[in-house]
C-alpha cells in the first residue's frame, strides 16, 4: 500500500464514521514525522472513539500496521500513527483549543474528500 492509498483509506474511514471538518495536510518537506497529517473531530467521546477505531480497523484490514494509538480511552485527542500518515481525531472542544491547522499553517492542504467521492 502506498502512502497515498493509506491516506485515502484513513480519510474514508473517518468520513464513514461522520467525522467533521476533515482536513489533510501535506507534510512532505515540512515534518520528518510523517508525509500527511489528517485532522478531524467528533462531537462526543463515543464518536471520537468510533472514528479512531474505524481508521485502525481499516488500516489493519488493508494490511498496514498501526504503529501507535494514543488517547483512545480519554477520547479527547486520539492520535492514530500509521507511519507516514498520522491521524489526529479530536473532540470538538479540544480541536478548537489546540488548533493544529494554524500550528502547521505552512503545510498545503489536499482535497482528499473530493478524490474519495470521485472513486465512488
Amino acid at each position: 500500500m502506498t502512502n497515498r492509498e493509506l491516506l485515502l483509506t484513513a480519510v474514508k474511514a473517518a468520513d464513514d464514521k461522520k467525522a467533521e471538518d476533515i482536513i489533510t495536510l501535506n507534510m512532505k518537506g515540512i515534518s520528518l514525522i510523517a508525509d500527511y497529517f489528517v485532522i478531524c473531530h467528533g462531537n462526543s467521546d463515543k464518536q471520537v472513539q468510533a472514528i479512531a477505531r474505524e481508521i485502525k480497523d481499516q488500516a489493519v484490514e488493508n494490511g498496514y500496521e498501526v504503529k501507535r494509538l494514543e488517547g483512545f480511552d480519554e477520547a479527547r485527542w486520539v492520535l492514530v500513527d500509521l507511519g507516514d500518515v498520522v491521524v489526529h481525531v479530536f473532540h470538538r472542544d479540544e480541536r478548537n483549543y489546540y488548533n493544529l491547522e494554524r500550528l502547521w499553517g505552512d503545510a498545503p492542504t489536499e482535497d482528499v474528500l473530493s478524490e474519495i467521492a470521485n472513486e465512488l
